[in-house]
């Protein structure tokens, strides 16, 4: 049957909510592989020779890219400066260059939650590495999935730690910004920031409220600290009034330093309504906008093959190299920039709804997260529907609104999710399957059951198959341990399969989820 015009507008929205997750709950996602690839780490693309004139629609186009291109720089400063404004580590937040961490699940009545997590607990930190090196330390994990994306200002993905890439033992490494240079601790690894701010934000598997106190020791275990030249007094000569005084020598060693001391004066932007950082950004006028973007581009230079944007910027006035005012700009230019706004805020959005492969009635962003080269809508889209998303090959999150028939997921009806033997999610970790209600959030049963685990103690049927049973009312105690209670209400929902170390199989496509069916 064919989908309808509201389902697949609904399953665009969940798509963009399933990712947002990443973001949502950590600042209120084979054998060990290699760390992904670095992006440039050479200097801001010199400028070349100036072009002609641009036509009218020139202009346009050029704003409006312009606009995209700086869009998930705009919002990873937003989320920063939410995830750091506060003296010391509190739920989630904490001041730059120190973790902090959720010690449990939201509370299932909480509404202000959308996409809450109950197969994680989710740590953070940002950083600021442009005085000093920071070295972080990350315990072992035993049998618990973990992982650590590193994320730059630009929101690419430049490195990945944890079970998939480095086993789960402990392990230390230290982030070191673009330009810097000097010696590290012997035998630790050095894993370069293409900006000197940026972002770690991870998981650690958890198995319900019982797990807690154990993964609440792991991520108490994990550290952060300065990596720093210290500076020996030495007294020198006496010369008049600075006689005595003591002038730093530098050589080799690990001691402390100013937390975030690197950072730039923060630009002054007007007061903002409170919200997630996208809904504060569509907030801004352009010249709030463009102004912010300016000062955190400072501190944290393009990629080198964002040479032709940035040319291409710099033709309508928008010179990274040189002080920003908006008020300096040509009478046309405000007007393109101001015009552009919605027109490019459209095409982010509407870039969400291409994101993703439907299979069996489930959408799954297969590719192109934390990697974005010069596709700037697609990282823009990204950062839209999920700040902080991390790559396929650490989770993927399949979703689905309907079910076989393409007919809204209600909670009055009753349904079943069947795995053939050999066709369960193919993950290297575990899997989780989660329902949510029309809120995006956690739809409330008496069984106080908002998710499957593939950890938990499912029964299996003789020939090696499973069923899952999604449904209000209480299925019976043969049925019970496979049982996904939905919504009390009568509504429509939606369920997110979460795929922790995706094999393959379904990175690549060839495996899906099954279809939802009536029971």
């Amino acid at each position: 049957m064919r989908t309808s015009i509201a389902t697949r507008r609904w399953s665009a929205a969940v798509l963009a909510g399933a990712l947002s997750a990443c973001f949502v709950t950590a600042v209120q996602a084979q054998s060990p592989r290699s760390t992904l690839r670095l992006v440039s780490e050479t200097p801001y693309p010199a400028a070349s020779a100036s072009a002609p004139q641009m036509s009218e629609q020139e202009l346009r186009d050029t704003a409006i890219d312009a606009y995209v291109y700086a869009y998930p720089m705009v919002l990873m400063e937003l989320a920063r400066r939410k995830a750091t404004a506060v003296q010391s580590p509190l739920d989630g937040k904490a001041p730059m260059n120190q973790f902090g961490h959720k010690a449990s699940f939201p509370d299932p009545r909480a509404a202000d939650t959308p996409w809450p997590s109950a197969d994680a607990l989710y740590s953070s930190l940002w950083f600021d590495v442009s005085r000093a090196p920071l070295i972080v330390n990350l315990p072992a994990t035993g049998d618990r999935y973990s992982v650590l994306s590193a994320l730059d200002m630009w929101s690419d993905v430049f490195a990945s730690r944890g079970a998939r890439t480095n086993g789960k033992g402990a392990q230390s490494f230290v982030i070191v910004g673009p330009n810097w240079q000097g010696s590290t601790p012997a035998g630790m690894d050095v894993i370069r920031s293409p900006t000197a701010t940026g972002w770690l934000i991870g998981w650690t598997q958890t198995g319900g409220p019982q797990d807690y106190a154990a993964v609440n020791q792991i991520q108490a275990a994990m550290t952060a600290s300065p990596l720093v030249v210290p500076a020996p007094s030495v007294t020198r000569p006496a010369r008049g009034r600075n006689a005595g005084t003591a002038y730093p020598q530098t050589g080799p060693g690990v001691g402390a330093a100013p937390i975030g001391s690197g950072l730039q004066a923060q630009a002054s932007v007007p007061a903002l309504p409170d919200g997630t950082p996208a809904e504060q950004a569509a907030a801004m006028d352009a010249a709030t906008f463009f102004g912010l973007f300016f000062d955190v581009l400072r501190n944290n230079p393009p990629h080198v093959n964002d040479a032709p944007i940035l040319d291409r910027m710099r033709r309508i006035g928008l010179d990274g190299q040189r002080p920003f005012s908006y008020g300096s700009l040509s009478p046309a230019v405000q007007q393109a920039l101001t015009e552009a706004q919605p027109l490019a805020g459209r095409r982010i959005a509407d870039g969400v709804s291409r994101l993703g492969t439907p299979l069996n009635g489930w959408n799954t962003v297969l590719s192109g997260i934390g990697t974005y080269g010069t596709d700037y809508s697609r990282r823009a889209a990204i950062a839209y529907a999920g700040l902080g998303a991390p790559t396929p090959e650490d989770v993927l999150y399949p979703v689905t609104v309907s079910d076989s028939k393409g007919r809204m997921l209600d909670s009055r009806e009753d349904y079943v999710l069947h795995f053939d033997k050999g066709q369960l999610p193919p993950a290297n970790a575990f899997w989780s399957l989660h329902v949510y209600n029309a809120q995006y959030g956690f739809a409330e049963n008496p069984a106080n059951r908002y998710v499957l685990r593939s950890t938990d103690s499912l029964k299996y049927n003789a020939d090696g198959s499973l069923d899952i049973y999604i449904q209000r009312r209480d299925p019976g105690e043969r049925k019970r341990a496979n049982w996904l209670a939905a919504p009390a209400a009568d509504a429509p929902f939606l369920l997110s399969m979460r795929l922790y170390w995706p094999q393959d199989t379904a990175l690549d496509g060839q495996w899906a989820p099954p279809p939802v069916k009536e029971d």
